[in-house]
Order: structure tokens, then C-alpha cells, then sequence
């Protein structure tokens, strides 16, 4: 494995290119990780996992406006450059990519872009329409900047690391996509940059997300039924939380799963505690009903 011990910032697609260049001729395998910056030790996990599946790794840093529905909700999303610069560095990344909107699509917002399909219209795509076109939009986009060999992301996203590897398969694009295991604090609640938004009271709240789901995991020998009652049971039970969605799904095709289910289930949930949207996810087992 071959890392630069100095980290690059590339803010424009020559300097990309600058950057990129030796370790190209070189032959060396290169790892994205895509990200909107306000790293984390989520994303520390993603960079550790791009180190071992290549030889250089690119961390983009980029606050995509495609995918936010709002723009109170793009402004309002937290900025720490400085401090991310210093979590790549911990890292052992090489190369950070962060160019700005106008560098990102120019001349202005694409007339082309990446339709996420029917999956990318339920679920998480049904609360946030357009969220999942945006996404895979700028995915695309990043994977002709940097042509990685590998891309890492998170599986707490689980809908969006299904429908980058359907983009890349149905595409043909030539990227392997690994997806790395959620990040927890010890408190349990999956690490994310909206986790800052919430004040001490709302994070307490929020922990009936984690509490649900090893509800859920602890009912999977009864059944699909018995998981959702169980996780319905224990986010009612908390007044401060507000649920958007608790569905179960096939993980190979995210159709849901009927009552006599016998399988793997992959559990999605969405809430909004204090105004912040939360999204979590876990895996359970039915093996005989």
C-alpha cells in the first residue's frame, strides 16, 4: 500500500489531474470516498476501508445542492473545513477533492442527470423527492473526475449504496463500491453530521431509534409482523420523535417483505426529532415461521 505522506486539495479538475497523474503511470489503484465534508469517525471507518482496498486514497469534500429539497436545508448544513482537513490527514489520505458548485456544474445546474428509477422513489426517495437523482448524479460526475477503481460508502445509507451499485452496474461504470458496517456512538445512535443539530434533550430522544431496532432484531424468531410491532412499540413510546417510515424490505431488491417472510430483512427506519431528519438500519433473520 502506497500513501502520500503530504495531503494534497484539489480544488479545480487541473489540479485533480496533477495529483492524480503519477500515481496513474504508476499503476496504482485509487479509492474514493465520497463525502459532504463534517467528517466524522464514521468516515474515518470509510477511509480505513478505502486504504486497504487500494493504494491512494481521494476523499472528496462537496455539498451537493442537487440533493436537498430545501435551501434552508443546504444552508443549514454544517461547514467544518479545517477540522476535515485534519481527519484526512489522521487518515492517511492522500488526495482531497473539493471543488465548489461552480467548478462541480458548470456552466450551472446539469440539463442531463442520473434518474435513480422506482427504487429511488420510496422509502427515503418518497420523503425527499429528487434526493436519490441528485445523488447519483453527483456520484457519477465524481466517478468521471477521479476514475476510481474502488468507492467506499456507508451502509447506514443502505438505500443509497443499492442504487449507486444498480447505477454502476446498469451503467457499466467499472467501480467496485464496498460498503463499510454503521459507526455507532457508545450511546448507540449511528454517527452523522445532522447529530449536531441536536441539543442534549433531542439526542435522548433519538436514542429510541437504536433501542427499536435491537427490539427488532431481539423479535426477528417471531416474525416481519413481530418486528414491526416491536419497533413501532418502542418509537411510540417516545413523544419527542416523529416517525416518517419503519419498513421492511428484501436486502437483494428492496421489495417489501409480506407476513410469512422467512429470510434475511433488512430494516429501514426514518425520523425527525427537534426538526432533524435521522435515518437507521439494521439487519434481522427469519428462519422458520
Amino acid at each position: 500500500m502506497t500513501l502520500s505522506s503530504e495531503l494534497v486539495v484539489a480544488r479545480t479538475r487541473e489540479e485533480l489531474a496533477v495529483a492524480l497523474a503519477g500515481q496513474r503511470a504508476a499503476g496504482l489503484r485509487v479509492a474514493l470516498v465520497p463525502t459532504m465534508g463534517a467528517l466524522h469517525d464514521g468516515h474515518q471507518a470509510l477511509m480505513r476501508a478505502a486504504a486497504e482496498n487500494a493504494d491512494l486514497v481521494v476523499v472528496s469534500i462537496f455539498v451537493n445542492p442537487l440533493q436537498f429539497g430545501s435551501l434552508d436545508d443546504l444552508e443549514r448544513y454544517p461547514r467544518t473545513w479545517e477540522a476535515d482537513l485534519e481527519v484526512c490527514r489522521g487518515a492517511g489520505v492522500a488526495v482531497v477533492w473539493a471543488p465548489s458548485v461552480d467548478v462541480m456544474y458548470p456552466p450551472g445546474e446539469p440539463e442531463v442527470t442520473v434518474s435513480a428509477g422506482l427504487l429511488g422513489t420510496v422509502f427515503e426517495g418518497a420523503s425527499r423527492p429528487g434526493h436519490f437523482d441528485g445523488v447519483l448524479t453527483v456520484v457519477a460526475k465524481l466517478f468521471g473526475q477521479v476514475r476510481p477503481d474502488v468507492a467506499v460508502f456507508g451502509a447506514k445509507d443502505a438505500q443509497q449504496v443499492a442504487l449507486v451499485r444498480q447505477m454502476v452496474g446498469d451503467l457499466e461504470l467499472g467501480v467496485r463500491i464496498v460498503s463499510v458496517d454503521t459507526v455507532r456512538a457508545n450511546d448507540g445512535l449511528a454517527l452523522s453530521s445532522r447529530n449536531d443539530r441536536l441539543t442534549s434533550a433531542g439526542r435522548a430522544v433519538a436514542l429510541a431509534v437504536p433501542q427499536a431496532l435491537a427490539a427488532g432484531r431481539a423479535a426477528a424468531p417471531s416474525g416481519p409482523d413481530a418486528v414491526r410491532t416491536a419497533m413501532t412499540s418502542a418509537l411510540d413510546a417516545e413523544p419527542g420523535l416523529v416517525l416518517d417510515y419503519l419498513t421492511l424490505v428484501d436486502p437483494a431488491t428492496f421489495a417489501e417483505v409480506p407476513p410469512g417472510y422467512v429470510g434475511p430483512i433488512l430494516v429501514l427506519v426514518a425520523v425527525v426529532v427537534e426538526g432533524t431528519r435521522l435515518i437507521d438500519n439494521t439487519t434481522v433473520t427469519v428462519t422458520d415461521r
